[in-house]
């Protein structure tokens, strides 16, 4: 498994529109759009930084993964993603060392990526995404 780069940092909020006041009013970085997930009921804007983004990520039903999160947590930052070749590959070897994964398939994620997320259990406490984008 090669780990290319960290491709974002999600961080669960109760509202876009107003974590945007940080991310893009008061730190200035650019919106690179919003966008709904409908089958893991959340929206989603994202903020490039760098080589990376910063991924807000704001519940679309009370029942969602993020809604549950905040509610046990508290808002931040929910998950660290990974960008890897081949996530296909790359889950076959985390399930063969042992790792608990969440998702034994990949799933479409915000942006048409294959998504995967591994365990908190297997990774220290973070919930590890693992993401396969199509070279642009």
């Amino acid at each position: 498994m090669k780990v290319l780069k960290v491709d974002h940092i999600g961080i669960a909020v109760k509202s876009i529109d107003a974590a945007k006041k940080l991310y893009h009013d008061i730190l200035g970085l650019d919106d690179a759009g919003s966008e709904t997930v409908e089958e893991q009921k959340v929206t989603t804007a994202f903020f490039p930084v760098g080589d990376t983004e910063v991924e807000l990520l704001e519940s679309t039903a009370p029942d969602g993964p993020v809604a549950k999160y905040i509610e046990k947590r508290g808002e931040g930052i929910q998950h660290i993603a990974f960008r890897v070749e081949n996530i296909e590959a790359a889950l076959a070897e985390l399930k063969e060392k042992g790792i608990q994964l969440i998702d034994e398939k990949p799933r479409r994620g915000a942006g048409g990526a294959k998504i995967a997320f591994l365990h908190p259990k297997s990774t220290y406490g973070v919930l590890v995404e693992l993401c396969e984008r199509e070279a642009h």
